[in-house]
């Protein structure tokens, strides 16, 4: 037994039937053609993926200045309060 109850020799009787039908040339294509989109898709999936961790780095990076800006001005406004 093989795949889900499925034998060798059923499967290289679908496989000799799909050759017959569709002929090594269109199968060869058919396999460049899945194998185009499967390198395309995972392409945009790693651009995405490097799009949001360049988002994540900038926003920190915005977040951490606004932060020292905060800072900035908390610390004139206590040398402010220290003077009057």
């Amino acid at each position: 037994m093989g795949l889900g109850g499925i034998s060798i020799w059923q499967l290289v009787i679908i496989l000799a039937i799909v050759l017959l039908i569709f002929g090594t040339k269109r199968l060869k294509g058919l396999g460049g053609d899945l194998g185009g989109a499967i390198k395309g898709f995972k392409e945009a999936v790693s651009s995405n993926e490097e799009d949001a961790e360049d988002a994540e780095i900038e926003q920190k990076t915005d977040q951490g200045a606004q932060t020292g800006q905060f800072k900035e001005k908390d610390a004139e406004h206590a040398s402010n309060d220290k003077t009057a």
